[in-house]
């Protein structure tokens, strides 16, 4: 797909991600160095979310691999992944790290919602504020199943929606303790000065969405900061996150 055909939102998101590239270096060189996986804003460990069981041998896709480390952990586990992202200028820093680290798999530039691969070409997908955070539900989630063969999984973590409707507007503010925004309606969220936009969808939706496109969920994990969190992540608070779920872990698997 030509850049002129691309929706406006991948184009705008695009261009946020070459521009926050740098800010996301020095995290990537971290996550590809740590021995054992760990997720999301607050680190949680895989040993706790159990996101990368028995994947030796498995054909995976990320979807919006970013920097690539989620993509490392697995092919160091034994998988067989293949990164797709929107940022030319992340994916820069992914084949750096491939390179220092002696970790080789496909990296690909391009809309995690149109992966040029065949249908049924893959075990698993995952996604780790890729996909699941920055393309439209509607396309990625079928697009996935397309992707999946009968019995793949599908694992996909992000932003709860409960935080994302009690943030304010104002930039690196953290959540309050009120609902700023509806829920009936949520779909897709454009924070001043606009340069991005985001998706969640409420868990209904997103039950609905997942049925029918052909999976059986198998879990959802609302994540609780664990107990004396910190991050380095702007405009998030450690103690709403112990009161609230801040992120959100979908597992879910194809129909056979």
């Amino acid at each position: 797909m030509s850049e002129e055909q691309l929706p406006d939102y991948v184009l705008l998101n695009r261009a946020y991600w070459d521009r926050w590239a740098p800010e996301w270096v020095a995290p990537g060189e971290r996550n590809w160095a740590q021995a054992e996986p760990e997720w999301g804003v607050w680190s949680v460990p895989e040993t706790e979310l159990r996101l990368l069981d028995d994947v030796a041998g498995l054909d995976v896709i990320e979807l919006g691999c970013g920097t690539g480390y989620v993509s490392s952990w697995l092919a160091r586990l034994g998988a067989r992944p293949v990164g797709i992202d929107n940022s030319p200028k992340q994916l820069e820093t992914a084949r750096r790290l491939q390179a220092e680290h002696g970790v080789e798999f496909p990296l690909l530039l391009g809309n995690a919602e149109s992966v040029p691969y065949p249908d049924a070409s893959f075990d698993m997908a995952i996604s780790e504020y890729g996909a699941a955070v920055w393309a439209d539900p509607y396309k990625w989630i079928p697009e996935a199943a397309r992707l999946l063969r009968p019995g793949g999984r599908l694992t996909f973590m992000g932003n709860a929606l409960l935080m994302v409707m009690c943030w304010p507007d104002e930039a690196d503010a953290p959540p309050t303790d009120r609902l700023l925004a509806d829920q009936f309606g949520a779909y897709r969220w454009e924070w001043p000065p606009n340069d991005s936009v985001e998706f969640h969808l409420p868990h209904g939706d997103m039950i609905r969405l997942l049925r029918k496109s052909g999976f059986e969920i198998e879990d959802l994990i609302e994540i609780q900061a664990p107990e004396g969190a910190t991050t380095r992540s702007p405009g998030w608070d450690p103690a709403w996150a112990r009161r609230w779920p801040s992120e959100e872990v979908w597992k879910a698997r194809k129909k056979g």
